[in-house]
């Protein structure tokens, strides 16, 4: 009877997740709609929809843009930086993470500096970053790294002090050393805060990058969207928003997949109750 109940609780199952997609799609498709009415009738009721360009338009500076070597350029450009601004965070925000949460001595000395420098928006040090470095691109990955790097290390600060004591203890117990408690236990433990941080730093090192390449880039998805703006192509603005908007959910996605590949022994969450 288990059996069956199982077989039976699969095609349901697979029904739900269809039926999730589609309702994602059709609330996709009501917005681009939406827009398009709003646009194309020069509706005007607080927010001013008759000076933004219609969805035909920027399908239109879409296909141009895809025509042309300089867009695959700036995307090519942009995708390097975050990668590796946001490389680099990934590595030094675990490893600063987990060595606050693990020694005394170093959060005495290196835990106050990060609380400091940790309220400050990374775009803030943009000026910083010009003088600092001797060229554009240097201070975009700084920029880019700098906005990575406290989510990943607050997150695999919080993880690492979060483990119970029960764990190591038990390692200890058995005649584990140092090394052994920090490669058994607190890294496989802290890997789901460790992978929330990494979810949430990409995100804000995309918001970091292009507003740098707004400021002082020459290449890049933000430059060319200022760009856009400044000869007054509105249509060119939006390719660029949704160009940033599509980097962004891939590379976000393509963490969570590695996350949950990485840590595919942990219990999951029901579908339904996400």
């Amino acid at each position: 009877m288990g059996k069956s109940a199982v077989v039976e609780a699969r095609p349901r199952r697979s029904g739900g997740v269809w039926r999730s997609r589609l309702v994602r799609l059709t609330s996709v498709l009501l917005a681009i709609g939406g827009w398009q009415f709003l646009t194309a009738n020069h509706i005007r009721a607080w927010v001013r929809f008759d000076t933004l360009p219609t969805v035909t338009q920027i399908v239109q500076a879409f296909r141009h843009q895809l025509g042309t070597d300089t867009f695959y350029l700036d995307l090519g450009q942009s995708l390097i930086r975050i990668l590796t601004g946001f490389g680099l965070a990934a590595v030094l925000g675990l490893t600063t993470g987990v060595a606050l949460g693990r020694s005394r001595w170093f959060a005495d000395i290196v835990g106050p500096l990060t609380e400091l420098a940790r309220p400050i928006p990374a775009i803030a040090v943009v000026p910083v970053a010009i003088l600092l470095f001797p060229d554009d691109e240097a201070g975009i990955v700084f920029i880019t790294f700098l906005a990575a790097f406290f989510p990943i290390m607050v997150s695999t600060r919080h993880a690492v002090r979060a483990l119970p004591t029960l764990w190591e203890d038990s390692v200890r117990t058995l005649g584990g050393s140092r090394w052994d408690v920090l490669l058994r236990v607190v890294l496989p433990g802290s890997l789901p805060g460790v992978f929330s941080g990494l979810s949430v730093g990409i995100g804000v090192a995309w918001i970091c990058v292009v507003s740098a390449e707004m400021i002082s880039g020459r290449l890049g998805v933000g430059y060319r969207t200022w760009q856009a703006y400044t000869i007054v192509d509105y249509p060119g603005v939006f390719v660029g928003i949704i160009t940033i908007g599509v980097l962004g959910y891939g590379t976000s996605s393509a963490v969570e997949l590695i996350g949950r590949r990485v840590t595919h022994w942990l219990p999951r969450v029901p579908e339904a109750a996400k």
